[in-house]
């Protein structure tokens, strides 16, 4: 996944709620949609994360000891500043970037015919 070179907005935009009923005619399934995209995208960065900041964990269990890792602030800052979740999922949907599919509405259609 590359949500790091996401064009979405890294702060909140007024959006016409028509754009999100472009294509499933609903806007609560297209919010469905995009809750669930969120969710994997945060999912995402948050292991990509703490695969990132465990480089430089250390195995002391003293909790006197505090150590400040001039690297690891700086990949938090990074992670920090990089649009959220539910932004990432709104400009993917609005650019048709995201796969879905309604398995009730499949079968709804198969019984008309």
């Amino acid at each position: 996944m590359d949500f790091k070179k996401t064009n979405a907005p890294a702060n909140t935009v007024t959006r016409n709620l028509m754009d999100f009923c472009r294509d499933t005619n609903n806007v609560y399934e297209s919010v469905v949609i995009m809750s669930k995209r969120s969710n994997q995208i945060g999912a995402a960065m948050k292991e990509e994360l703490t695969k990132k900041l465990q480089e430089f964990g250390t195995n002391s269990d003293n909790l006197e000891e505090v150590f400040e890792n001039e690297e690891q602030i700086q990949i938090s800052r990074y992670y920090e500043r990089l649009p959220k979740p539910t932004l990432i999922a709104q400009q993917e949907f609005l650019e048709d970037k995201i796969y879905y599919r309604n398995p009730a509405k499949e079968a709804a259609d198969r019984l008309d015919y």
